[in-house]
């Protein structure tokens, strides 16, 4: 019986009901305009965060990608190793910063937080959860390799890993 209504029953009244993630890095109330990021230069205007000239007697906070910065609490995680990786670091990691970089021209708050290396591999840390898997696609697409990546629900984090 697809739409229909079932006799007696009515239809149905119900709604999914979306729960309350909390997001500590969200701005919370809204930011007097125009506001100048003291650490990086960028401005919120009409409601968003962008790269334009500073304003004269722009108010100052900190936006929400410097916050996680300084509080080391990424929101993305990329994981690179194999000997492929390690035999073209440079160019692997110079692919890496050209997709932060055109990311971050439309988007401020999405950044490259750190580049790291640990015994499970390179690690990119980023202030975004789509970031790690556009640059993992990206390295999938430009080198092939082993491509996985695991969204926590719920949790608006990202796990990437690419190997080879």
């Amino acid at each position: 019986m697809t739409g229909q209504n079932i006799p007696g029953l009515g239809t149905r009244r119900d709604r999914t009901v979306q729960e309350y993630q909390h997001d500590t890095y969200k701005q919370k109330g809204k930011l007097k305009e125009p506001t100048v990021c003291p650490q990086c230069g960028a401005v919120f205007h009409k409601g968003r965060w962008t790269w334009e000239a500073r304003p004269a007697q722009a108010h100052e906070a900190v936006c929400p990608a410097c916050h996680r910065i300084n509080d080391k609490y990424p929101k993305g995680m990329l994981t690179l190793k194999g000997p492929y990786f390690a035999a073209n670091r440079a160019e692997i990691l110079n692919l890496a910063r050209n997709e932060e970089a055109k990311e971050k021209k439309e988007h401020p708050l999405v950044r490259i937080m750190a580049i790291e290396e640990r015994h499970e591999g390179t690690v990119i840390t980023t202030t975004d959860d789509h970031l790690p898997h556009r640059i993992g696609e990206a390295l999938h697409h430009a080198y092939d390799g082993e491509f996985t990546f695991h969204h926590d629900e719920g949790e608006q984090f990202i796990r990437v890993n690419w190997t080879r």
